[in-house]
């Protein structure tokens, strides 16, 4: 079976009420290709407002974050059975500005993620190396670290959604080319094949992040390990609709 194409909207710390609702309307509005998964994560204090407002049953909502307790004294975070409670179907794990700008070690994304899928909920888990990693050539010993310490608690990949986004391209202007792009993807499916197996391999959805934008997305979605994109500013436009429609 081919690979269900998957495009994130990751608003990050952005938007007010009525913002939100703008952009859900737009949404709602717009004809979307129908062979496409689409996941927007609006900020917590938004979530469940979005989760009502939107229409479309290919339309999901995703938190931009959890924590692995499922309750106690952790002022300030979402448990991910909380997400389960609230019907809320995804969480990103792993966002290189959660690992570089608060502190998360790979450990603490695996540990993440096995709580996430304890409580069934599907995980856009995100990889990728920065501008002084890449320049040494270390992306790939990078990735495979990240990916090495959560494949040792999850044994079962099924539901989750690998996000591969070069930290010096996010939010920049800057963009992977679609060969260096495609290059990482298919490296990350090597990984896949030799630790978990060809059939998980093939059926592992592997998507692109860093400054994606409508100009761009058709190559990118053009290379044969690129199975879709986790989108940031350019989920907060209109063009967003032109990257999940990437395909047609």
């Amino acid at each position: 079976m081919p690979r269900t194409f998957f495009v994130g909207g990751n608003w990050k710390m952005n938007g007010s009420i009525q913002t939100s609702k703008e952009l859900v309307g737009n949404l709602n509005k717009a004809q979307l290709d129908p062979k496409t998964e689409v996941v927007i994560a609006p900020p917590a204090l938004h979530l469940l407002l979005v989760k009502e407002l939107v229409e479309s049953a290919q339309v999901k909502v995703s938190a931009q974050n959890a924590y692995h307790k499922a309750s106690g004294a952790f002022t300030g975070e979402i448990s991910v059975s909380q997400l389960k409670d609230a019907q809320v179907p995804w969480v990103i794990i792993g966002h290189s500005e959660r690992r570089t700008l608060f502190g998360e070690a790979d450990s603490n994304v695996a540990e993440k993620t096995k709580a996430a899928l304890a409580e069934d909920l599907g995980v856009i888990l995100c990889v990728g190396e920065t501008l002084e990693e890449r320049e040494k050539n270390e992306t790939v010993n990078v990735v495979v670290r990240q990916l090495d310490a959560v494949a040792a608690e999850v044994k079962d990949w099924t539901k989750i959604v690998v996000a591969y986004e070069p930290v010096w391209a996010i939010g920049t202007g800057k963009v992977a080319t679609a060969e260096q792009a495609q290059e990482v993807h298919a490296a990350i499916r090597k990984w896949a094949t030799d630790k978990l197996g060809s059939q998980v391999a093939d059926d592992l959805r592997i998507i692109y992040g860093g400054s994606v934008a409508a100009k761009n997305c058709k190559e990118l979605a053009g290379q044969p390990d690129i199975d879709g994109f986790l989108v940031g500013g350019a989920s907060l436009k209109p063009e967003f609709v032109d990257i999940v429609n990437a395909r047609l």
